[in-house]
């Protein structure tokens, strides 16, 4: 107990615990002995040396004289080189003219391209990125979120691909599970008219290919875990890779949380891109070989234009580029869906505006500010965050009517389908919506789509940003950087595993460090405890691997 006016605690102890520790301490050396009777106690063994009856033995000590003499040498010269490249080093910091005269040109490499990647805003990376991918493309798969499709598509892009000579535009329905079958169907006779299109559903429980862990019994995904519409998809490449007799390269292009990276990974069964709850996580262009004859391209998402109306502006903008407040974008959000449906969804009552459901929906929840009133603001960001992600069922009714957009005429609608099997794919498609648990009308919220999402493709027509923005964006930008370097560095070696590391397995890899310093503190008498408890964890995560 720490005493008044004293600055450490006082180390008394009861004479009770006192007795207990070293009674612990006795058991623990008692054991200790024990164990080294059973194994029998063995002294070190010293070194005979060379003995005199040995032939050439001043040789052979010469030898060793010598060897021991080069290897401290060596020593000496390591240490002389470490000093050398400290000083360079520190001459370099305090004068930035100096150049690095033993640099290796790899490294000189990757500091001129952060050096030029430095001046760039993650934006214009992104559209460049994005041009590359439709470059390197003889077929391009949008990937649509089946809650709003007319809102994931941006007719700017599918514009800059028919300007780009003869590529193919393939429409994909993803998380189609998470609207009712009707509305799907009508979607999907919607969309048909224009291009091909897949209706699909992204695995969501795949091995990670950077964890290698011995499985013994492999389980069977469940309905809702497994792939739907994979086979529809594949075949659609595989028949247009042999019309076209030679391989191709397929890119997948689409908004931020339409799900591009998971259609690859369920596509290749591995968790080979990085998938997250957070909007924007591919950063960079990413080749993934399917097979021999098809190699399929992650892009990073498109970049909105602010023209648009708040609630495109809301659900389509990543929060690692875009600076969106919660508050806003949630309303937003709010405004477009059904009122009554959102009440019986979330189990609040009956609100007149905004403000009056987030106050309700923090009570909901449990988020409170200190003092005990809700915390408004966080109640945005879980609903923001919420219709963004992979669960909330909502759906939007597409147009009572068909009208071909402006930049799609007869002529570009039938070369875009030339070359596919189309009577196959009505086929497989409805197929996968027999096999697909979609949810019921009553349980799913109506939602008003704001029809085509504006976005930029060109750097040119990205607005400036304000200086005060700039200066919160430039530690992003640095670590964006970063990342974006050593993804494309690998990706020339051909390596797959070069992935980000999410949060939680940081969190993994951060705990042995918590516990070996748990150790080191704790008295020796606890540690038999402590790795009798870690043996057991061990065994079991073992059997139920």
């Amino acid at each position: 107990m720490k005493r008044p006016k004293l600055k450490k605690a006082s180390k008394r102890m009861t004479c009770h615990k006192r007795y207990k520790i070293q009674k612990k301490v006795r058991e623990h050396h008692r054991k200790l002995r024990k164990e080294a009777k059973k194994r029998g106690r063995k002294k070190p063994r010293k070194d005979p040396g060379v003995p005199n009856s040995a032939p050439f033995k001043e040789a052979l000590l010469r030898e060793a004289e010598l060897r021991k003499q080069q290897l401290e040498e060596l020593k000496q010269q390591q240490k002389l080189d470490r000093q050398k490249e400290q000083n360079k080093k520190r001459k370099l910091e305090t004068d930035p003219d100096v150049e690095l005269s033993n640099t290796e040109p790899e490294s000189g490499q990757r500091k001129a391209k952060r050096a030029k990647t430095s001046k760039q805003s993650p934006k214009m990376l992104h559209c460049q990125e994005l041009k590359k991918v439709i470059e390197a493309s003889d077929v391009v798969l949008e990937v649509l979120d089946a809650r709003d499709p007319l809102g994931c598509r941006c007719p700017q892009v599918e514009e800059a691909i028919i300007r780009g000579g003869q590529k193919k535009l393939v429409l994909v329905l993803n998380k189609s599970d998470l609207v009712p079958k009707e509305n799907l169907e009508n979607w999907l006779s919607y969309l048909k008219k224009e291009l091909p299109t897949v209706v699909f559903k992204a695995s969501t429980q795949l091995k990670d290919k950077r964890k290698r862990i011995k499985v013994k019994k492999k389980a069977a995904l469940s309905k809702s875990e497994a792939c739907v519409g994979k086979e529809g998809l594949w075949k659609l490449l595989e028949g247009f890779q042999k019309t076209c007799g030679k391989a191709i390269h397929v890119g997948v292009i689409g908004f931020p949380n339409v799900g591009k990276s998971s259609v690859i990974n369920s596509l290749k069964q591995e968790q080979i891109c990085s998938v997250g709850v957070s909007m924007g996580l591919t950063r960079c262009m990413q080749l993934v070989p399917l097979d021999k004859q098809i190699t399929i391209i992650d892009s990073p998402c498109f970049i909105v234009s602010p023209l648009n109306s708040a609630p495109a502006l809301a659900l389509r903008s990543p929060a690692s580029i875009e600076e969106v407040k919660p508050l806003e974008a949630a309303s937003a959000i709010l405004s477009q869906a059904d009122a009554q449906q959102v009440v019986l969804k979330f189990t609040v009552p009956v609100f007149t505006n905004s403000l009056e459901f987030f106050t309700s929906f923090a009570q909901r929840r449990g988020l409170h500010q200190k003092g005990g009133s809700p915390n408004v603001e966080r109640a945005a960001r879980v609903l923001w965050s919420e219709w963004t992600g992979a669960f909330l069922v909502y759906y939007c009714h597409p147009p009572a009517s068909w009208t071909p957009p402006p930049h799609f005429n007869e002529s570009i609608v039938t070369d875009m389908k030339w070359g596919f099997d189309l009577e196959e794919l009505e086929k497989n498609n409805a197929h996968s919506i027999q096999a697909i648990k979609s949810p019921h009308l009553a349980s799913s919220i109506l939602f008003q789509s704001s029809g085509l999402t504006n976005g930029v493709t060109d750097e040119k027509d990205i607005p400036e940003e304000l200086p005060k923005q700039k200066k919160q964006k430039q530690e992003q930008e640095e670590s964006y950087e970063d990342v974006r370097i050593d993804q494309g560095i690998v990706d020339k070696e051909g390596d797959d595993e070069s992935l980000d590391m999410s949060p939680a397995e940081e969190a993994c890899e951060a705990l042995p460090e918590k516990s070996q310093a748990e150790k080191q503190s704790a008295p020796s008498f606890v540690l038999d405890k402590m790795t009798e408890e870690e043996d057991d964890a061990y065994d079991f995560s073992t059997d139920y691997v």
